[in-house]
């Protein structure tokens, strides 16, 4: 018994389903986290609050969909997975806070957060997917350090600006943790820790700084 491979076109319309069928969870798992960190902001105590705002866990979702839905994936699609993930994100928490919660107010920050959006998915998306498919040390240890760069970011905030030393400390876990835990080899795990101190200081410098400068 014989069987015939699938024409060119069909081959390329299943791919073009699964693409979309994942960029579509991505971006459905995103809206549905978004609506879930605005409730999870009214709920944690004190300023355990301020987590449940996170950029750090916001990306984690990029990172997570990158990772776990393309791992067959091109770069491209984990891009565009990230970039679901996150605008989902964005417009989940502000929905609920415009529907759930008698409004969000002014525009001005959630079209702030929406650019950041535009460029942390797709940026988060292709550092989930080089951590877990990259076939060479330099892309793994490049996508699993900018991920455990934004962690030892928001260390340094809660620390240095805001003076919440419980948060700083989870954070500063997050960060030494993740490339420890996450790493494959010992050489590894050392390249990475080393990386993710430099990320840590840039996403300071690059996303950080503007974003006080606007809350002024």
């Amino acid at each position: 018994m014989t069987t015939t491979a699938p024409s060119p076109p069909a081959t390329l319309g299943k791919r073009v389903r699964t693409w979309g069928g994942r960029t579509v969870t991505a971006a459905g798992g995103g809206l549905l986290l978004g609506v879930l960190t605005n409730l999870a902001q009214g709920r944690l105590p004190g300023a355990w609050n301020q987590i449940a705002n996170s950029g750090a866990i916001w990306s984690t979702v990029a990172f997570a969909a990158g990772a776990l839905l393309y791992r067959r994936g091109s770069l491209a699609q984990a891009a565009t997975g990230g970039l679901g993930a996150e605008t989902g994100l964005v417009v989940g928490y502000y929905g609920y806070a415009e529907f759930g919660r008698g409004g969000m107010g002014n525009l001005f920050w959630p079209l702030i957060w929406l650019g950041m959006a535009l460029v942390a998915g797709p940026l988060f998306g292709v550092a989930g997917h080089w951590w877990r498919c990259g076939r060479d040390v330099r892309r793994r240890v490049i996508g699993l350090a900018a991920f455990a760069g934004l962690f030892g970011m928001e260390g340094i905030v809660y620390a240095w600006n805001l003076h919440y030393a419980p948060q700083a400390w989870a954070c500063l876990a997050v960060f030494a943790l993740a490339p420890l835990l996450m790493a494959r080899t010992h050489k590894e795990r050392a390249l990475t820790l080393g990386a993710a101190a430099p990320c840590a200081l840039l996403a300071y410098a690059v996303i950080e700084l503007p974003l006080q400068m606007l809350s002024t």
